[in-house]
């Protein structure tokens, strides 16, 4: 994983047997959910495998990781505890991570639904415990999904900015320190058609873009569709959280992921409002992606439209093409379903599957005039285009501005 270039947020969780004060599990691989019998014990095992991890990789990596405690402990499927309990695992964690060195980054709560963190910082304060940063989770049918839920329901019932919102609440509670979102997702079903579907890339782009400000950083649940903690399916597309399905095959969210990765870090400024599209800009040396969504929830009136975009104060473009997500693009359900659904596809259909999953970039007509650049981009619903320009050099950095 250091090879490639990846570090691990570590979650210090479930309980091993050995250390449990009692037997509750959760999932098919048994976690236990229980407070430790003895909290020194618990210490001292954390001790010993962060201090483990120091000696074969070094200070200077580990120091770069993250140690989050928990998971979901104000529910009681995750922790048969009580808030105090938890508190109590953190500061014996605390302590011993840090003893092992101070630089190692240690944090909290990682509740579920952004619960909790107000009075972990006040733990932390009142006792002199470190919290290096806020982790929590959010899905956007919280509170807690389940198998059989009406999914569609809830998120019809979510607010379209609830992400947002909430990633902005963080922020002002967490006390100047990092925000995490170890986890989230667009629903907490974990059999939710909209899973696979273009609906969650142009809403999960939409939740990367505008949380962007208030996040340090945010882990979707989950890469792949093969993992253990409800029954494993066989069916290829059956709404899982993963951004692969079983066979390896991208989602319509991947790809909305691959073309967030591809953007720059230089945001412009965006005039103009609409129910359903959102825009942004972004800069990356000679190039400038315009990436758009439409996106609305589940029972809500969404259309095509037809964006009109116009840049700026704009160096001259020299070409321009669009990648898009849709109905009709970078969409491998639909290909499975005109295949016949197989529940065991062959590799020939897998790498059917894989190809309809794949973004091409298509050329797109533009005028430039008085500094101008002019396009329109058809925009279906639950849809995702980005549409990127490369621009000629200029004597001087100008700004553009849409």
């Amino acid at each position: 994983m250091l090879s490639i270039g990846m570090r691990p947020f570590v979650e210090l969780g479930f309980m091993p047997e050995m250390l449990a004060s009692g037997r509750e599990t959760v999932f098919h691989f048994r976690g236990n959910v229980t407070p430790p019998a003895n909290y020194d014990a618990w210490a001292t095992l954390i001790r010993k495998l962060v201090g483990h991890w120091v000696e074969r990789y070094g200070i200077a990596e580990v120091s770069q990781w993250f140690f989050e405690v928990w998971n979901e402990p104000n529910l009681p499927a995750f922790w048969t505890g009580t808030q105090d309990d938890y508190f109590k695992l953190y500061g014996h964690t605390a302590q011993a991570i840090k003893s092992v060195d101070a630089s190692l980054r240690l944090g909290g709560p990682a509740t579920a639904v952004t619960e909790w963190i107000d009075e972990l910082l006040d733990y932390g304060e009142k006792n002199r415990l470190p919290v290096d940063f806020i982790s929590t989770h959010i899905y956007l049918t919280d509170p807690l999904g389940f198998e059989g839920a009406d999914t569609e329901e809830q998120l019809a019932n979510s607010p379209r900015d609830l992400m947002r919102d909430r990633a902005k609440l963080v922020r002002e509670l967490a006390r100047e320190r990092p925000v995490y979102f170890t986890e989230w997702n667009i629903s907490s079903n974990p059999r939710d058609p909209y899973h696979d579907e273009p609906f969650a890339a142009a809403y999960a782009a939409k939740i990367a873009l505008e949380t962007d400000p208030f996040v340090d950083g945010y882990s979707f649940w989950t890469f792949t569709d093969i993992f253990e903690e409800n029954y494993f399916p066989s069916i290829p597309f059956h709404g899982g959280f993963g951004l692969l399905n079983l066979y390896g095959v991208p989602k319509p969210v991947y790809r909305a992921f691959q073309l967030l990765h591809g953007l720059g870090s230089e945001r412009l400024p965006v005039a103009g409002t609409h129910d359903t599209v959102d825009a942004w800009i972004v800069r990356k040396g000679r190039s400038i992606t315009v990436f758009l969504t439409n996106h609305a929830q589940p029972r809500h009136a969404i259309v095509t439209h037809l964006v009109e975009v116009r840049l700026t104060d704009a160096p001259t473009p020299l070409a321009a093409y669009i990648e898009r997500i849709d109905e009709d693009h970078a969409n491998p359900r639909r290909r499975w379903r005109e295949l016949g659904e197989p529940e065991y596809p062959s590799r020939a259909q897998v790498e059917q599957l894989d190809a309809a999953s794949r973004l091409v970039k298509e050329p797109l007509g533009f005028s430039y005039a008085d500094r101008t650049v002019r396009f329109d981009v058809d925009l279906p619903p639950h849809a995702v285009a980005a549409v990127t320009l490369e621009l000629a050099p200029e004597p001087s950095d100008r700004g553009a501005v849409a």
